[in-house]
């Protein structure tokens, strides 16, 4: 058996329940591939990423929705090293990858922007809602799973202060016939981690040359420290990361000061004397 085939027999069998069956789960929970669908399925060397590209060519494989996939990897001003590591474990998956390059790292660092990371992540949507016009596609595949979402609920509510959620899917603002999906919403990280120990594989972390540079302090960065919080929490309440997760489903607008949709915000007060019996 080739080493592609025992890792993709590790995602149905080994981590059936962890990984698979949540997959899958999401694409039913939230209709997220169709039939006929063309999907840039985006990696960016990452752990999650990579994991997410094996399941969509096992998906295509054997369910039953037909649709096609691109699998696509931008090259926002990697090193050679980095781009070398993305390129050897595409051929150790089998994952037949296209590399398209664009120059967000040097345009962020010419920017100086007090927020790069930021700047970095809008950057990188244009350019991938482009490609997957390029290449006919109705949706891009993010690689975004369970602890992005919860650790994306508390940073906007502690330093946002707003109360929103990463959407398993949306369409785009800019980009009319785009949609956005995020298959592994389920998957929790420290199953990926696993996975990735048990196929002895090594993926890329952040590679931007900001960071080697260390003209960011990642131990500070505020993500860092929402996710050391849930950690303390969930000592002391295992469900923590479930109640997070679920709070963006039970949100009671009878019970909220005020909420926007469309564009136009509702006060309490707007219509609170109604209310009166």
């Amino acid at each position: 058996m080739e080493k592609y085939q025992e890792i993709e027999r590790s995602i149905i069998k080994k981590y059936r329940k962890e990984i698979w069956c949540k997959f899958t789960k999401a694409i039913r929970d939230y209709n997220l591939i169709e039939e006929n669908d063309t999907i840039m399925v985006c990696i960016s060397g990452g752990k999650d990423s990579f994991l997410m590209a094996k399941c969509f060519q096992e998906i295509k494989r054997h369910g039953k929705i037909k649709f096609d996939a691109y699998f696509v990897v931008m090259n926002p001003g990697y090193t050679k090293k980095h781009l070398d590591l993305i390129k050897r474990n595409a051929e150790i998956l089998n994952i037949p990858i296209e590399i398209f390059k664009s120059d967000i790292f040097a345009s962020v660092e010419v920017m100086n922007h007090k927020s790069p990371c930021y700047m970095c992540a809008r950057m990188r949507r244009g350019y991938l809602y482009n490609k997957a016009k390029n290449l006919g596609c109705n949706k891009i595949a993010l690689g975004h799973h369970f602890d992005d979402v919860i650790e994306t609920n508390l940073l906007s509510m502690l330093y946002g202060a707003e109360i929103k959620t990463m959407m398993p899917k949306l369409y785009s603002e800019h980009f009319k016939g785009l949609e956005l999906i995020r298959p592994m919403i389920y998957i929790k990280e420290k199953d990926i981690i696993s996975w990735a120990k048990f196929n002895q594989l090594t993926f890329l972390n952040c590679a931007c040359k900001m960071t080697l540079e260390s003209k960011i302090d990642e131990e500070k960065s505020k993500r860092k420290e929402i996710k050391k919080l849930i950690s303390e929490l969930r000592e002391k309440n295992p469900y923590i990361d479930y109640n997070i997760f679920k709070s963006m489903e039970n949100i009671n607008l009878n019970q909220v000061l005020g909420y926007r949709q469309d564009n136009k915000k509702y006060y309490f007060l707007d219509d609170y004397k109604k209310r009166r019996k």
